[in-house]
């Protein structure tokens, strides 16, 4: 006798992946008239992990189908199981899709299990679940030397977070006591259409404070170093300690800017990241507190779009102490990223802000994705997201690349 209510069955599928798996399974449900509610695949270390939630109509018995499946999988060499679904579980299920949904991607020059078990438990403690895991970087031999160690995972997640501080206070916690960068987002559809990525220069595109490599050769090294740090630390206002330092600059020789600027250390992953950025249409600038000088000369090494800096003043060949125009501190800067986006027609909310010091908090926090790059303390603890076991290409992860997706690109 026919069936009168519809029965919904979850296919669970595990064995040795191979061409055909799908194909030949859901070809079996489409002999039967069944509906996919649902379907997944992962593979990891090439085994397969295959679920499908079907519904079996009215009127019909399910029976002969399974029975299908079952000859079709003993056909493949992969395992079939069935779980069947109350139609009340199946509603429910259904009602969670409301919930918020976040990405978190856990970052390092490897991951070990207590990394990865300690923000999941994290998650776990606060009720949240995760619905998906992705591995973002590629395989890593175990034999042969690695010049450039890297691990990423990414997780979607589902659940309701009443304090998000909180929670982001936890991750920062996790990744102070072990070692590892953890990035929060909302996965939301600005995550998913970045279109800005706006950067500090100095200790973020190069590893550097040029002004500092500017005092070295004015013979008032250290005296500006302290400033320098203390300014970065928020110790001292910005506007204060920049014209403290341009004070102690007075009269040394322009003949030098060249040679330091040939001579800047570029970040490791700079390269990747914007030629990735570049093919991939991201508009990208450059927002400092340092010169432009060495601003327009990265523009033109790594082809960004925008530079905005602080110009020296230069008089008869030598450095005055003084700067032109308005001084750009970290408030100038969350002001440039809104005209910059609104100029180019982008939502505030699809930017990113990458820095290391306080005076990049404030476009950190305006910035859709505010990214501490091995940042100050102080910044650590106020951003969202940071990154400091890797280079700089470390943010194409966290816009959800894959590394096939970056090195294709070394042949382009």
């Amino acid at each position: 006798m026919a069936k009168t209510e519809k029965e919904i069955i979850l296919l669970k599928v595990s064995g040795q992946d191979k061409p055909g798996v799908t194909a030949g399974l859901t070809t079996v449900l489409a002999t039967y008239d069944a509906v996919i509610l649902d379907i997944g695949q992962a593979d990891i270390h090439d085994t397969l992990s295959l679920g499908i939630l079907f519904e079996v109509k009215a009127g019909h018995d399910a029976a002969p189908v399974l029975k299908d499946l079952l000859f079709k999988g003993y056909e493949l060499g992969i395992s079939v199981k069935f779980i069947p679904v109350t139609l009340e579980d199946y509603e429910s299920w259904v009602a969670a899709q409301g919930k918020q949904r976040y990405i978190v991607t856990i970052l390092g020059e490897s991951l070990a299990a207590k990394q990865v078990a300690a923000v999941t438990q994290e998650m776990s403690d606060l009720g949240l679940n995760i619905d998906a895991i992705k591995r973002l970087t590629g395989r890593t031999s175990l034999v042969k030397p690695v010049d450039y160690p890297r691990s990423c995972v990414q997780l979607s997640v589902r659940g309701e977070i009443i304090n998000k501080a909180q929670l982001t206070s936890k991750f920062m916690q996790i990744s102070r006591d072990l070692d590892v960068d953890i990035a929060f987002q909302e996965d939301n559809i600005y995550r998913r259409n970045r279109r800005l990525v706006c950067f500090d220069m100095d200790s973020t595109l190069i590893q550097a404070e040029v002004i500092d490599k500017l005092a070295e050769l004015a013979g008032v090294g250290e005296e500006v170093s302290a400033i320098t740090e203390s300014a970065m630390r928020g110790e001292i206002d910005f506007n204060e300690s920049f014209k403290k330092r341009m004070s102690l600059l007075k009269g040394l020789s322009e003949d030098v800017l060249q040679d330091v600027a040939i001579n800047l250390p570029i970040t490791k992953g700079a390269h990747r990241l914007f030629k990735a950025l570049k093919y991939y249409g991201f508009k990208t600038a450059i927002l400092s507190g340092g010169f432009t000088y060495f601003g327009e000369y990265l523009q033109k090494e790594l082809g960004i779009d925008y530079v905005f800096a602080n110009q020296l003043e230069i008089k008869d060949g030598a450095l005055t102490g003084g700067y032109l125009g308005e001084i750009v501190d970290g408030k100038k800067k969350a002001e440039l990223l809104k005209e910059i986006a609104q100029k180019e027609g982008i939502d505030i909310n699809q930017t990113i802000a990458v820095g290391d010091g306080a005076n990049d908090l404030p476009m950190l926090s305006l910035a859709g994705l505010g990214i501490a790059f091995h940042a100050k303390p102080k910044v650590k603890e106020s951003a969202e997201s940071s990154i400091s076991s890797l280079g700089l290409d470390g943010v194409l992860y966290l816009l959800g690349f894959h590394d096939r997706h970056i090195d294709e690109l070394e042949n382009k």
